[in-house]
């Protein structure tokens, strides 16, 4: 398993998959938001265009959501950008994993284009299908935890794939949803903790892809595995292609 560590970088850009909450009880369509954002310090949000990719999987069975996406504009504490509000339909029980990719943003301080392949999980009725299994992405974080009711205090370990073979030595930056869209206004809420000192949380994925975190904290929680896509250029720059999933943690009462 791979130890932490605090580099000088600054904090992450994190492709949201934004829903309330994790566990459906009753079926109906899952308002969810994708934003480009800075959750942890409620900071820039970048502009989001219309998803190459926009789909779920339940029960092994993939279905088009790209026509759910409605363009929206999602306030943070320090600008407003394009975002997108969509729907998942829930209805039979089991896992819904849902799925963005994106077109690449280009990130001019950077002068790179960053692509997010972006994970995120439903379940109705605890009963467990889809979590476990791959999608087929490019690049993908494999959960070994069911990621939709970690333990706060417990840890969360995933591995890092690419084409299917994992990808040793990945830097993995870690985001707390310190901030929250809300669903009725497009604007964030104000940010219940803040940032760690010292940059970005990061692990490092071992020789056969895994890494680990212990979890501090009930709530959203992402994991982003920085280039680790076969794909590392568009429009002749460097492309940053990522993995990213989002996890639920819950305090137990």
């Amino acid at each position: 398993m791979a130890a932490l560590a605090a580099p000088a970088s600054a904090h992450a850009h994190f492709l949201l998959e934004y829903t309330t909450d994790t566990m459906i009880d009753r079926p109906g369509d899952v308002p969810v938001k994708l934003v480009f954002w800075h959750p942890f310090e409620n900071g820039h949000v970048m502009d989001l265009e219309m998803p190459e990719e926009f789909f779920m999987v339940h029960n092994g069975k993939r279905t088009d959501l790209r026509d759910t996406l409605e363009p929206i504009r999602f306030m943070g504490s320090q600008n407003e950008a394009a975002a997108f509000k969509g729907s998942v339909p829930v209805k039979r029980s089991g896992d819904y994993v849902i799925v963005t990719v994106p077109a690449p943003y280009y990130e001019e301080a950077e002068d790179i284009y960053i692509q997010q392949i972006t994970k995120a999980f439903l379940n109705r009725n605890q009963l467990p299908t889809d979590w476990a299994e791959p999608v087929g992405l490019p690049v993908e974080i494999l959960p070994l935890n069911k990621p939709y009711n970690i333990i706060t205090g417990s840890t969360f370990t995933g591995q890092v794939v690419a084409n299917g073979a994992p990808v040793p030595g990945a830097e993995i930056e870690i985001e707390y949803m310190a901030a929250e869209p809300d669903m009725q206004s497009s604007a964030a809420s104000d940010p219940v903790v803040s940032p760690m000192p010292g940059g970005a949380v990061v692990a490092i994925s071992d020789a056969n892809g895994y890494f680990s975190f212990g979890v501090p904290k009930a709530g959203y929680w992402g994991f982003a595995a920085l280039g680790a896509g076969p794909v590392t250029t568009h429009d002749g720059k460097e492309l940053s292609q990522d993995a990213v999933i989002w996890i639920r943690a819950w305090d137990m009462e």
